[in-house]
């Protein structure tokens, strides 16, 4: 179990929540509701939704890797 409050919590729940609006970002219903603002407080979860579908091979391989340092070196 990861502690929120560390910073290797702080990164999966960053990597969870990139790839999370990702795949919402897919769903029509979804993403005309709730990433339609692109300004203010709902507009974070367009910016993940961006940041998730255009560098989405660089969030699979830190996905990969932070995996592997939770279930193998933590």
């Amino acid at each position: 179990m990861t502690n929120v409050y560390s910073f290797d919590g702080i990164l999966v729940f960053g990597l969870l929540f990139i790839c999370t609006c990702a795949y919402l970002k897919k769903v029509p219903r979804i993403n005309s509701w709730l990433l339609s603002e692109k300004k203010g407080v709902w507009g974070v979860f367009y910016k993940a939704a961006v940041i998730g579908t255009r560098l989405h091979i660089a969030v699979a391989i830190s996905c990969l890797v932070m995996a592997f340092y939770i279930v193998f070196l933590k």
